[in-house]
């Protein structure tokens, strides 16, 4: 009998897969192109699953609906622009900050390529969670739904506080020319890989410290928590302020992850932060990959943020007309089909948590399996 929880998380990878590569050859029938196109996907990937995994921490280990994501994404974004991008002209462009030139004078190797990003990736985890902290303090305690509800509004009054304050960040016109991290360590068309092997690095980074974290016993209070927090509070465990360092830790990892989406792009506006782009395609990763596993929130965003992408090779063929006014609504049908086709077949997700309490266990375990097995081999010979 086929396991379908196994092959399924297989096929559709590999379906998106032959689809990322498969489309653009097939239009352009250049491999330039398709790594042309590759290569940019893929780093925007990376930096979805860093904020994909920032959402799991707080949902998928601690059981709290964050649903403004985007809120921290964009300060994120915009506090690396601010401290990464010169003093402001005055005439066309207004915002705070404007440290880059300050920071690129810093007595260190090459200091211009790096300490200003390495500053501004910092300061949009750190500011991301002091709002955090700012917001858990008085909404912790808030039931699920009146906690989303909380945070859907906190998040549309960032955003259009970063629209109409003009003197914040520019306002509606957004901040352009971002500076990019160590781009005058290659050329134009190399720096694509480089800046992938950034965002590659980071998320590496990000998922082996989390999950070291999880597997910690700080990380198991946090799944008890999720599971029954009337059983961790009779245990002796601080609910509230568990709740509160799963929050704050998963908010500065989305700031960093937006961080990294400002140095990516080079230009960001408020219309860019939508809570469809920011909030709902994030979520849409989280469950689609499996919750509560660090995998599955990459694998995830790989699978929705493959079919994004490939949606818009679509518009690249001769497509009947009443098809190619529609291939906007077409993309949001596809990513919609895919989360209900993986949640009827597996309603963990692709790549389901593992129910597992520690590896010092799982080794005892299997020891002492392996020790019973070889005491009853010689009997049953």
């Amino acid at each position: 009998m086929i396991n379908r929880s196994r092959w399924l998380p297989i096929a559709i990878v590999g379906f998106v897969t032959l689809l990322l590569v498969g489309l653009p050859l097939e239009r352009t029938g250049n491999v330039r192109a398709v790594v042309d196109f590759l290569v940019p996907a893929l780093a925007t990937m990376a930096i979805f699953a860093v904020v994909c995994i920032g959402l799991n921490v707080q949902w998928g280990y601690t059981g709290i609906f964050n649903f403004g994501v985007v809120g921290f994404f964009l300060v994120g974004a915009y506090t690396a622009a601010i401290v990464t991008m010169p003093p402001a002209d005055g005439e066309f462009s207004t915002y705070v900050g404007g440290f880059g030139q300050t920071l690129a004078n810093v007595p260190l190797p090459g200091a211009a390529h790096w300490v200003p990003h390495l500053v501004g990736a910092l300061a949009a985890a750190g500011i991301s969670a002091v709002l955090a902290l700012l917001l858990a303090w008085p909404m912790v305690r808030l039931r699920e739904d009146y906690l989303a509800i909380a945070l859907i509004g906190t998040a549309e009054v960032l955003r259009r506080i970063a629209t109409e304050e003009q003197w914040l960040v520019n306002g509606s016109r957004g901040l352009a020319g971002i500076p990019r991290p160590l781009a005058g360590l290659a050329d134009g068309d190399t720096y694509k890989y480089l800046f992938l092997a950034l965002a590659l690095a980071t998320l590496a980074l990000i998922y082996l410290l989390i999950d070291l974290g999880i597997r910690s016993p700080w990380g198991r209070v946090l799944r008890a928590i999720r599971e029954d927090e009337g059983a961790a509070a009779a245990a002796g465990k601080n609910v509230n302020g568990f709740k509160l360092q799963g929050f704050v830790l998963g908010a500065a990892i989305m700031g960093a992850g937006g961080a990294f989406y400002a140095f990516q792009q080079g230009a960001i506006s408020p219309e860019t932060f939508t809570h469809f782009f920011g909030t709902f395609i994030i979520w849409a990763m989280l469950i689609a990959g499996g919750s509560g596993n660090m995998a599955g929130a990459i694998v995830g965003t790989y699978v929705i943020w493959g079919l994004w992408s490939v949606t818009l090779q679509l518009q690249g063929y001769d497509l009947p007309r009443f098809l190619a006014d529609r291939v906007p609504h077409l993309r949001d049908t596809i990513i919609g089909l895919t989360i209900v086709v993986v949640l009827l077949v597996n309603p963990r997700g692709l790549v389901p948590e593992r129910a597992r309490v520690s590896r010092w266990l799982d080794r005892r375990v299997s020891s002492m399996r392996r020790a019973e097995k070889a005491t009853t081999s010689p009997a049953a010979d």
